[in-house]
């Protein structure tokens, strides 16, 4: 296939979601941002907003999302909003890529956590690079295992924290490299 029948779909956020938009740009893949109004985006390619209809698509339990994830949620407005955009990225992306931390309890830690296991509950290839061990990992069989994932669906989510670290830019880097030569 060519690098212009891949779909990155993610959020545009500033850190992993920018980089992921960034890196491709470089490589010439599509890019949709999912979003809502008033919500500050870094990227602004092919943004969508997401109407309250659709937005309501995406809606869960704030309740399951806490207890899914071990933690409560603060400013629920806010945060079932950017619950219901997650939704929308990782409905359209057949494999999961995201950058983050993965926790003791195997779940991966902030808003980033929910799109992986939103991943999972959707039977997903789901990859994480962990910041902290700066390896990647892929779930298998209820467990994360070391890997070296390539994006090999057209239509694919990428997605992380905030707080992108080097080793966090360079995984994305890699991964384009390895998956777009």
């Amino acid at each position: 296939m060519n690098n212009s029948e891949f779909n990155l779909f993610s959020g545009g956020l500033t850190g992993a979601e920018a980089a992921f938009g960034e890196a491709a740009e470089k490589y010439n893949v599509k890019e949709t941002n999912f979003s809502f109004e008033g919500h500050k985006l870094k990227r602004d390619k092919n943004v969508v907003i997401l109407n309250d209809a659709e937005l309501l698509r995406g809606q869960v339990s704030m309740e399951i999302v806490a207890e899914t994830m071990g933690r409560r949620y603060h400013n629920a407005a806010t945060i079932r909003k950017v619950i219901q955009v997650i939704f929308h990225m990782i409905n359209h992306g057949h494999q999961i890529f995201a950058i983050g931390i993965i926790q003791q309890d195997k779940t991966v830690k902030g808003g980033t956590g929910w799109g992986v296991e939103l991943g999972k509950f959707f039977h997903r290839p789901v990859h994480v690079f962990d910041q902290e061990q700066e390896k990647w990992f892929t779930w298998t069989d209820g467990d994360w295992k070391e890997d070296t994932p390539v994006i090999s669906d057209k239509n694919f989510c990428g997605t992380g924290t905030r707080f992108l670290s080097e080793s966090g830019q360079k995984a994305i880097d890699d991964l384009f490299a390895r998956s777009f030569k």
